[in-house]
């Protein structure tokens, strides 16, 4: 294994050894809690280096409150990204509706956050990196369980012997793969695919979004600030999951461009950038749903157990909360009724927030010309959320204290 940022000050543990496979946020944020409550946590990471730089992620709801508690809310305040416009665009290019986010996403002005998501994992990483163990450049191979432990064999080399192993490796995880099978019988497709990449700013966009779309097709440029690049979106409509182009970046690019190839507005542009991004991210819409999240000494947190899909913006809340809530449901218990403190605790919570795909999230997406002119008629209509309300979803679930152990 590379021990590429090893721990200089560990203090003494009384709980037991776990190791979290995933230094995303899901992660490193369950590691912050279980550290806390005395647990000696090795986080394994397949990238060599924490990963920076990425799209830019909502924080909403009962998840704000867990960042509080970490301490890191004031950081993540100055890395607000702070979006004050979102407009449609007809096909033509006219102009649909130009309104403050908010009023489509359900945020709360002043409160919520957007960020960019190294700014977040930077700051979840810098807040428990001097208390446990990161091995980047690694992942694990294959795992057993026994009454005595779980043996690990890691990619890189050796094994080691830990109390519990926890997944928090994202939609297309291994580590759920190993523990219930192959990722079809949780898979729930939800009719899209997506692309994200960086472009060159050549409209002169700032901390703003502009949105394109025709049926079945959409394509937006994502403005953080004023700089030189800005996030280019591509989402288009199909039947069936393109398998044959995930893990290909050339097959993704041949058939974005053939989706794309009469697209008007600035994807023209988007598209002969294609050639020269380093950072394509390619995946379908879709969510992941189990009927458990554990079994044995084993657990999943975040989008390895319960992606929402990027339709709820509630996939970092998720998994924000889900790591406090496992973390606190393992606080004096033993794996098997911890894990089961914690799916009985936080199932509803991820149910009710899967559920906002049901609620707009895809209609944002239409699919047929008249439920594009549909959707246009509502967003022409549209007014911001009053002050301080947002969707109850984002907080429907009230943290437990947790257990002061040192």
């Amino acid at each position: 294994m590379t021990h590429t940022d090893q721990p200089t000050d560990i203090r003494p543990s009384t709980g037991r050894t776990v190791l979290i496979s995933g230094a995303g946020i899901a992660g490193p944020a369950l590691a912050f809690w279980l550290n806390r409550c005395g647990h000696a946590v090795t986080v394994v990471e397949k990238a060599g280096t924490p990963r920076s730089g990425g799209y830019p992620i909502d924080v909403r709801g009962t998840a704000l409150e867990v960042v509080r508690r970490m301490g890191i809310l004031p950081r993540l305040r100055e890395a607000h990204v702070d979006l004050r416009r979102l407009t449609f665009l007809e096909g033509d290019g006219r102009v649909v509706a130009s309104l403050h986010p908010h009023a489509v996403t359900g945020g709360v002005a002043g409160q919520d956050l957007e960020v960019r998501r190294g700014d977040l994992t930077d700051a979840l990483h810098a807040a428990v990196r001097d208390d446990v163990e990161f091995v980047f450049d690694d992942s694990i191979e294959t795992f057993d369980q026994s009454a005595h432990g779980v043996d690990v064999a890691f990619r890189g080399g050796g094994s080691r012997t830990f109390d519990m192993v926890i997944g928090a490796d994202g939609t297309h995880s291994r580590t759920r793969e190993a523990l219930f099978g192959p990722e079809e019988q949780f898979h729930r497709y939800l009719g899209y695919c997506f692309a994200v990449f960086t472009v060159p700013n050549t409209l002169g966009l700032s901390h703003e979004t502009v949105m394109w779309n025709t049926p079945g097709r959409a394509a937006a440029l994502y403005a953080v600030g004023a700089g030189e690049e800005v996030h280019a979106f591509l989402n288009f409509a199909r039947p069936k999951p393109p398998f044959d182009a995930f893990g290909d970046p050339g097959a993704q690019r041949d058939l974005l461009t053939e989706v794309f190839a009469d697209a008007g507005w600035e994807v023209p542009g988007m598209l002969a950038a294609l050639d020269d991004t380093d950072d394509l991210f390619f995946d379908a819409v879709s969510q992941i749903r189990m009927p458990r999240w554990s079994s044995g000494r084993v657990a999943l947190v975040g989008d390895a157990a319960y992606t929402p899909s990027f339709l709820t913006g509630q996939g970092t809340s998720l998994a924000l909360v889900g790591a406090y809530m496992l973390a606190a449901s393992l606080a004096g218990r033993a794996p098997a009724p911890g894990f089961a403190a914690y799916e009985r605790t936080t199932r509803a919570f991820v149910t009710v927030n899967q559920g906002l795909v049901g609620e707009g999230g895809a209609t944002l997406f239409p699919t047929t010309a008249e439920a594009l002119r549909q959707r246009n008629d509502r967003l022409r209509g549209l007014t911001a959320l009053p002050s301080g309300e947002g969707r109850p979803a984002h907080s429907a679930l009230t943290l437990p204290e947790f257990p002061p152990t040192r």
